[in-house]
């Protein structure tokens, strides 16, 4: 029976947290083929659905966190690889380019653990993800130029994104390999930690998050997103549509009760307040 290119899990009692595992340790979880593309499609859809998850957490089996295409179908012209330049475009399209776009999709917030080489692709991988915390094994680089080719899957656009212009700049144009102190050191990352604490470490970020009420975390991580592209006051605009919606929430009715009543908050995410006086 063949493994799924995606393992997930459900961690803790209730299941608040996600383990996504890219699940392709003999090819290093090169993101490649139609099931590969479709099994973040489906995870990712499937995730966003359940109000129930509050957080995941992303890492990669076996030492590489994910070593971005496949450079031997590269090299034969095969797959998303064949065919004229016009034919190539479609294929990206077609292919690599879904997974950026289901994570755009999704609002839960996604914990990368890097717990290897993610290259290429592989760390735009990690830039699709809202925080990143490294192994002290981990290496990042924006490697494209080094094959002759662009960042295909929008690392130009992601990667500024999360560490400037300029830095993004430099890691695309020379293609060289970071290591984890210094992706900590430009903002790549959010902290370093031994391999053997990486996923405890991730799992924990990612269980603070899931503490808090599930619709507000995605309509914050939705104003975050929206604040990548918008204009202020098009972020004022959201953040006030988004805003009115959530003191309407059951969920923020219990968070102030239990402020007032000096007990932890139990958080359902099943809909809304009722109206004062209904």
């Amino acid at each position: 029976m063949n493994e799924p290119v995606l393992r997930l899990e459900r961690l803790g009692p209730e299941g608040h947290v996600a383990l996504i595992t890219l699940n392709r340790p003999a090819t290093r979880n090169a993101l490649s083929g139609e099931d590969c593309f479709a099994a973040f499609e489906t995870v990712l859809a499937a995730l966003d659905a359940d109000l129930s998850v509050r957080a995941a957490v992303l890492t990669g089996a076996g030492s590489a966190f994910c070593s971005g295409g496949n450079l031997a179908e590269m090299r034969d012209r095969h797959g998303m690889f064949a065919g004229s330049p016009d034919e190539i475009a479609a294929n990206y399209r077609a292919g690599i380019q879904r997974i950026p776009r289901a994570f755009a999709r999704c609002r839960v917030p996604i914990v990368a653990a890097v717990n290897g080489p993610a290259i290429g692709a592989g760390n735009d991988l990690a830039c699709l993800c809202d925080i990143r915390i490294a192994s002290s094994a981990a290496r990042f680089a924006e490697s494209f130029v080094k094959v002759g080719i662009v960042p295909g899957d929008g690392g130009c656009w992601l990667l500024p994104r999360v560490i400037g212009h300029a830095r993004a700049a430099e890691m695309a144009l020379t293609g060289e390999t970071l290591d984890a102190q210094q992706a900590l050191a430009i903002g790549l990352v959010s902290r370093v930690v031994a391999p053997e604490q990486l996923l405890d470490e991730a799992v924990a970020l990612a269980q603070r998050i899931a503490a808090n009420p599930p619709q507000v975390l995605r309509w914050t991580k939705q104003l975050l997103q929206q604040a990548h592209t918008g204009t202020l006051d098009e972020a004022l605009d959201a953040a006030g549509r988004l805003q009115g919606l959530a003191h309407h929430t059951a969920d923020h009715r219990e968070a102030l009760a239990a402020f007032f009543e000096k007990r932890p908050p139990v958080f359902t995410g099943t809909g809304m307040a009722p109206q004062e006086g209904a």
